[in-house]
């Protein structure tokens, strides 16, 4: 089956229903060994392509990964990225801010992150925390120097959704391409991988009380999401909702979408002028 990227991209002013949008969809695979053979060949294609995209140094690329916990996240960057040079690659996991970070705005601690030209960056969770957790949880603002007053007038969250799309703009203006993916899982799913986390004890170390918490705010948590899609995905810096409770499936997809994202960007390699073929030619003959 062919992977078709627009099936679940969101459309620039798309209002997101997430129940309208599926969590499993039928796989593009057969059978496991036909999937590690898809897998295989999609990872093979994104060596050649990072390694033309570092060449190149003409622009770079950012992924984006956001999701509840047990989206699958860790794993498809893990899998799909596996045959990347980690000299063209960068990664990045955004966790409960520092004081530090806490002390400027809230773009700050991702933006020193951001990828140079000519690699890739991958942030496992984003800026995009703070219109998502923060949002779930606005009493956070408050370490942020918010007053009871600007906390209260959610006026906030369209305040942040504008400086983030306008961040965005400028990072396509200058030369970075932004692909941002949500691992879109069922609520029943994520029940299932909480419960292999408890009973398999090689996974009890992923398992704390903080996911039961967070958990408990599933609805609330759609429609923070809900709402940042729908505000922040552009035709430039497209949103793509992926089904995530197969997880084979959803890397598939992914892969598909940075394949494609790659080749958009029309690199080829640095072309040798004459004078400094002659150079290598004469270097040669020193060998």
């Amino acid at each position: 089956m062919k992977i078709d990227p627009n099936d679940y991209r969101v459309q620039a002013d798309e209002k997101v229903d997430l129940a309208q949008r599926p969590t499993k969809v039928e796989p593009v695979y057969d059978c496991k060994k036909e999937y590690k053979k898809m897998l295989k060949a999609f990872v093979n294609e994104l060596h050649d392509l990072q390694h033309l995209h570092y060449a190149s140094n003409h622009q770079a690329v950012l992924l984006i990964f956001q999701g509840m916990d047990t989206a699958g996240k860790d794993g498809a960057i893990r899998h799909v990225m596996s045959g990347v040079n980690p000299q063209g690659c960068q990664v990045f996991s955004f966790k409960q801010p520092s004081t530090e970070e806490l002390e400027h705005d809230f773009l700050w601690r991702t933006i020193k992150c951001l990828p140079e030209r000519g690699r890739i960056g991958i942030f496992n969770r984003s800026y995009y925390e703070e219109v998502l957790v923060v949002r779930v949880h606005p009493e956070l603002l408050q370490a942020q120097g918010f007053s009871d007053e600007a906390i209260a007038d959610h006026a906030i969250w369209g305040e942040r959704f504008k400086s983030i799309t306008e961040l965005e703009t400028h990072l396509h203006n200058n030369g970075t391409r932004v692909i941002k993916f949500f691992l879109h899982l069922s609520k029943k799913e994520q029940r299932e991988r909480f419960l292999d986390r408890i009973d398999e004890p090689e996974k009890n170390w992923k398992f704390t009380l903080a996911d039961i918490q967070e958990r408990s705010h599933w609805d609330d948590y759609m429609r923070a999401y809900e709402s940042c899609l729908s505000a922040t995905s552009t035709q430039q810096s497209p949103w793509f909702v992926i089904p995530a409770d197969d997880k084979k499936n959803a890397r598939l997809i992914i892969s598909q979408i940075v394949v494609d994202a790659l080749n958009d960007l029309n690199m080829s390699y640095p072309k040798v002028s004459a004078e400094r073929h002659k150079e290598l030619l004469k270097l040669r003959k020193q060998l």
